[in-house]
């Protein structure tokens, strides 16, 4: 188990407030969601769930629900944020997927999380619960001979009861627009490119999680302020219980504990990567939309940055790009590691 800092009272009451303040909210928050398709009493005991809110994803939903289904994940719970090409009805027909819709702001249910706290609540609690965007696609030791279920068995072994993922983009080699993307595609037939450095990491001193930044969105469009760049640091897969919530995406964890996904004494813990596919021909499009409707974190100042930068039609590759080859490439690179799972 995590070796804990014994904290003042006043500040562990402080974040049990904060906890207990976030699961009421998803409650609360959670009466907006309207069940489309509820398929949840065929979740099984054991089952390894991922949860996901998307709007107008529909290109990607092929590749990433196969992706996870050859993982192993045993059901899918979707809140569909008023899509308008056609996700909703695709995702209704699929037998593995419970789908919810609603039209409430995405801004004001803080980026959607509350919707996925309430979810993780009432479906979650027991199950190892995976909680990705579309276009986050997890890999881990072993990922292409083991199932995600031999992972969760391995955890559970040791008592460990959260994984992380470091958020890793991919990005083709020239412009985003030279090679369209083909609904169902696996985005890596494209974005084969990623940085095997240039990353910073700091902890957070309240939460206990890691905060790392850069990256090629460091590069291209944070080069002035790279503190204001995207969080790259997740948490994605957690053996849930009810009174867990995500503070702010999957960044961080009530209780503490569940951010502590690293060695305090100076090893190694096991970690993967979270694949990030969001830079594709389809980004362009995506990101005017996303700033005209100003509904992400800080006033869509992230999207604002993508739309200034990509008016230059940037190219991503450097000479320091590495083209993705394995697992074990990452490893060699300390992107993920194994720990002491064999």
């Amino acid at each position: 188990m995590p070796r804990l800092t014994r904290w003042p009272i006043w500040k562990r009451l402080r974040r049990r407030a904060r906890r207990q303040w976030l699961v009421a909210r998803a409650v609360n928050r959670g009466r907006a969601l309207r069940p489309v398709m509820d398929r949840t009493r065929r979740i099984g005991a054991g089952e390894i769930l991922a949860f996901v809110t998307l709007r107008n994803e529909l290109p990607r939903l092929p590749y990433f629900l196969a992706h996870y289904r050859r993982l192993g994940i045993g059901h899918f719970l979707v809140v569909d944020n008023a899509s308008s090409d056609g996700s909703a009805e695709w995702l209704a027909e699929q037998p593995d997927v419970s789908l919810w819709r609603t039209e409430a702001s995405y801004k004001e249910s803080r980026f959607g999380m509350d919707w996925l706290n309430c979810l993780l609540r009432r479906h979650g609690s027991g199950h190892w619960c995976l909680t990705v965007d579309p276009d986050e696609f997890l890999v881990y030791p072993h990922h292409d001979t083991r199932p995600l279920q031999a992972l969760t068995d391995w955890l559970d072994a040791g008592e460990i009861r959260s994984f992380s993922a470091m958020l890793l983009d991919m990005y083709p080699k020239g412009s985003l627009e030279a090679e369209p993307y083909r609904p169902g595609q696996d985005p890596f037939e494209i974005a084969r490119w990623f940085d095997p450095a240039n990353y910073t990491i700091r902890k957070n001193s309240e939460y206990g999680n890691l905060w790392i930044q850069g990256g090629p969105r460091g590069r291209a469009f944070f080069a002035d302020n790279p503190q204001n760049g995207p969080a790259l640091n997740k948490i994605p897969l957690v053996r849930w219980e009810r009174g867990y919530a995500y503070v702010s995406s999957t960044h961080m964890l009530l209780p503490r504990a569940l951010n502590l996904v690293y060695d305090q004494d100076g090893g190694e813990k096991a970690s993967g990567c979270l694949l990030h596919a969001k830079f594709l021909s389809t980004f362009v499009q995506k990101s005017a939309e996303e700033l005209t409707r100003r509904q992400h974190y800080a006033d869509s100042q992230e999207y604002r940055a993508y739309h200034s930068g990509l008016q230059e039609d940037p190219d991503f590759w450097c000479a320091q790009s590495r083209e993705l080859q394995d697992w074990r490439q990452l490893e060699d690179l300390g992107l993920i590691s194994k720990g002491n799972w064999a």
